[in-house]
């Protein structure tokens, strides 16, 4: 019997959350979304001001759905402190739901890497491909493949998911998480830049990707991935560099200027 309960949530948006680039294996269903989170297949929708959540029970939610979501985070003081920026102020009404989430540290990887050079409906493709092929089948989906289930490989084996020259990277990813070279315990305790010097041991893996990683999979907040847009926009906005009392949250601010540069018309392509 699929378990359905729902929550009180405020600063959050699910569309924000889920579309801004941080996850690919969300779908939107009309009413909510879809997404497959470690063996689960679950669905999620808003109604008012509560999370309506099903394919999770309460306590798998609150052991650690919640805090996936990024919903362990008190939002609305980081965009107290972000906001005695008049500029991030501004920049935060084009998102304020957005919320950073924490996802499984090795589909993190794996998926960022898949994402360079890339755009959001191939990476998607790519992904889905990938758990298709390679994934535990689990009551008519597919789970994430281990990093231990594609270590034995060799790029070629991965042809079938189309990724290109980005299945040489995944190889050695896989390889290297499987064998403990990178650990994601041991990045958990180092400072931002021996945790991205430990993941950029990984072929394909540049400071962007290892950002993004700390970031999304680990929770590092002051971690601040930077494309092209965010360099445009930092150009433009932040000449000098974000204020230092928003460098502990870097991260947030980052994703309200990623979608304010977007979405406001102020920076060109």
């Amino acid at each position: 019997m699929e378990k359905t309960f729902c929550v009180e949530i405020s600063d959050f948006s699910l569309s924000e959350t889920l579309e801004c680039g941080q996850c690919f294996r969300w779908t939107p269903t009309g009413s909510g979304y879809r997404g497959v989170v470690g063996r689960l297949l679950i669905n999620m929708h808003t109604e008012g001001g509560k999370l309506v959540v099903s394919g999770c029970s309460k306590h798998d939610y609150d052991t650690w759905f919640a805090r996936y979501l990024g919903l362990d985070g008190d939002y609305a003081r980081y965009k107290e402190i972000l906001s005695a920026d008049p500029t991030l102020k501004q920049a935060i009404g084009f998102a304020p739901g957005i919320r950073i989430m924490r996802q499984p540290f090795w589909e993190t990887l794996c998926s960022f890497i898949i994402s360079q050079n890339n755009n959001i409906p191939r990476i998607t493709g790519i992904i889905e491909r990938l758990c298709d092929n390679f994934g535990e089948r689990c009551d008519g989906y597919f789970c994430f493949p281990e990093a231990e289930t594609l270590a034995p490989l060799v790029p070629d084996d991965l042809a079938p998911i189309r990724a290109g020259f980005r299945a040489a990277y995944i190889i050695d990813a896989a390889r290297k998480v499987a064998d403990g070279t990178v650990s994601e315990h041991a990045i958990e305790k180092m400072s931002l830049s021996d945790a991205r010097a430990s993941l950029m041991q990984i072929k394909g893996v540049g400071p962007k990707v290892a950002d993004c990683v700390l970031l999304f999979g680990l929770g590092r907040l002051d971690a601040f991935p930077e494309d092209v847009w965010i360099k445009r926009a930092m150009a433009q906005l932040f000449p000098n560099g974000l204020p230092d009392y928003a460098l502990p949250i870097a991260g947030i601010a980052q994703q309200y200027i990623f979608h304010y540069a977007r979405k406001s018309g102020i920076i060109e392509r």
